[in-house]
């Protein structure tokens, strides 16, 4: 039975994404010689998916889960994600957002956390292309977690963005390809947990003039697409506070931004068009310890945001509207389940699954069902 996806609305008219079209170049002859001229073809639009994932934030029974995984020999996360797999690899990029410092030291929970690296090669295997690693949490193991968590990124073949090994690394803009299109991904922390920053450029911290700017620059390197991702908002709060909404108005009055997407509050929050530009504002926690009796009702609960971008390579891009699969994360093996597909499947409690599937499509929105997200990358 096919998954259901949820679509909001981020342009009127506008279909779902399709498929890759060809670009082929025109010819045309001309009166004097009856050799074949080439025209050069006016660049055609191209339909991209860039999936955006919530927190990872890794709790002491995330990773104690993660090494049974494994047999006891080290750690193992992926299986957590297998079932949400699909919509990872099936997207053209997907970001995820990386909470916790990756290091090799002993693994720690909250409230100071450390998480094994072996989180990096699982981000890989599943799909992710780039991570964000701009929060709250990024010095809880100071300088050298940032450094270890870039390290175990690159290792694993993952882009990250948001904290920096150094201040030339902290000027780079991360910018990626898919079918032509050349996509700059920027991350930002707009709360922090009081620790002393060591560098200047150790965290990215959000700033309307600090975003907009990068924003330039990135449109300068050749970005066709910018998507700006801010770790922000108050916890276990669904309407964004009033501090989200001033920033939000900023940053989507700018032409050189496409799109704004959002974690850190640890339940769903809306998915709204401000501006005529989309704002993913809250996508809840992608895995987490967290449960209604500890936290939240909507703890478990979480979204992956599907941007849907139509393109011209070097020319106009736009989100045509924002499809989302709602998630839960099940317990005690911390596997993400896609509600719709978990309720069809009996792979969880349905009632829970109802009762998750009713908190996210009364937060977030609900225009319209659309067929399920079919392409794939090699």
């Amino acid at each position: 039975m096919p998954v259901v996806l949820l679509s909001v609305a981020a342009a009127a008219g506008c279909g779902s994404a399709a498929g890759q079209p060809a670009t082929r170049a025109a010819r045309a002859t001309t009166t004097t010689t009856s050799a074949p001229v080439p025209v050069a073809a006016k660049p055609r639009a191209v339909h991209l998916t860039i999936a955006a994932s919530g927190d990872l934030l890794i709790h002491a029974p995330v990773w104690q889960r993660a090494t049974a995984n494994a047999g006891g020999r080290g750690y193992d996360f992926a299986p957590m994600f297998r079932l949400i797999r699909p919509y990872i690899r099936g997207a053209d990029l997907a970001f995820c957002h990386v909470e916790t410092p990756l290091t090799p030291k002993a693994p720690t929970g909250y409230p100071v956390f450390n998480t094994p690296p072996a989180l990096a090669r699982a981000i890989r295997r599943t799909g992710w292309d780039a991570c964000d690693t701009a929060s709250n949490h990024s010095l809880d193991q100071g300088q050298y977690g940032i450094d270890q968590t870039g390290i175990a990124l690159h290792r694993a073949g993952v882009a990250h963005t948001g904290s920096s090994r150094s201040a030339s690394a902290a000027r780079r803009i991360v910018l990626l390809r898919a079918k032509g299109i050349r996509v700059a991904f920027l991350a930002y922390t707009a709360v922090s947990n009081g620790q002393i920053q060591p560098h200047p450029w150790s965290v990215n911290t959000a700033s309307a003039p600090r975003i907009l700017r990068d924003a330039r620059r990135a449109r300068r390197a050749g970005a066709d697409v910018v998507v700006v991702n801010v770790h922000w908002g108050e916890e276990y709060r669904q309407a964004p506070s009033p501090a989200q909404l001033r920033l939000a108005r900023t940053l989507t009055r700018s032409p050189a931004i496409t799109a704004v997407i959002g974690q850190h509050v640890h339940v769903v929050q809306p998915i709204r068009r401000i501006n005529g530009r989309p704002v993913v504002f809250g996508e809840g926690n992608l895995v987490s310890n967290q449960t209604p009796s500890c936290c939240a009702p909507g703890a478990q609960d979480g979204l992956i945001a599907l941007l849907r971008v139509r393109a011209v390579p070097g020319g106009a891009a736009r989100v045509t509207h924002v499809d989302y699969v709602p998630v839960w994360v099940r317990h005690p093996d911390y596997v993400v389940v896609p509600v719709w597909r978990g309720r069809v499947r009996g792979l969880a409690s349905a009632a829970e699954l109802r009762a998750s599937w009713q908190r996210t499509v009364r937060v977030v929105g609900r225009t319209r069902f659309v067929a399920p997200w079919t392409g794939a990358r090699p």
